[in-house]
């Protein structure tokens, strides 16, 4: 992608539609779940391969439903293929733009950051005497490294007998 610059604004009252419009998202969808890592670790998970089996399995089950135990529950498979069905393009959509944000938000984020970065040079460079110099001190935070030096406390083992 061409580093293109984005100069945008986004208004009070349009973050405002947005996040409503996102709460009506949540509010229409009140059967979304929020599964642990375990649990989506665990559940078989439905790609291309698998969704055209489980169609075709349906379609067994709907037109040959004498060999299935009376336990099985025809019914709540339909049910689970068609909201399936119906999710599908909204997770779709929804992460095509939730890509679209993550790369603005990269995008914004690191015009914003070269930006800060020139300030903090120019500031350095012509900071003495011209009041500057706390500010390129904060600013200079930033960049302020850590000590590596860690207590390490050596350990002669004492062999047996307590005498070396």
């Amino acid at each position: 992608m061409p580093n293109v610059p984005i100069s945008a604004q986004l208004s009070q009252a349009d973050r405002d539609a947005v996040m409503a419009a996102i709460t009506t998202i949540k509010t229409k969808l009140p059967f979304l779940v929020d599964l642990s890592t375990e649990e989506r670790k665990a559940l078989p998970k439905m790609g291309d391969k698998s969704r055209a089996f489980v169609l075709k399995a349906m379609e067994v089950a709907i037109q040959n439903p004498d060999f299935l135990p009376r336990s099985f529950d025809l019914s709540e498979l339909q049910k689970d293929v068609q909201l399936y069905e119906s999710l599908y393009p909204i997770l779709l959509a929804l992460t095509q733009l939730q890509d679209w944000v993550d790369d603005t938000c990269l995008a914004v984020g690191s015009e914003a950051y070269a930006a800060a970065l020139q300030v903090y040079t120019y500031a350095k460079a012509s900071g003495q005497g011209a009041g500057l110099e706390a500010a390129v001190e904060e600013l200079g935070l930033r960049f302020a490294r850590k000590s590596r030096k860690a207590k390490v406390q050596t350990v002669t083992p004492t062999p047996p007998g307590g005498s070396i």
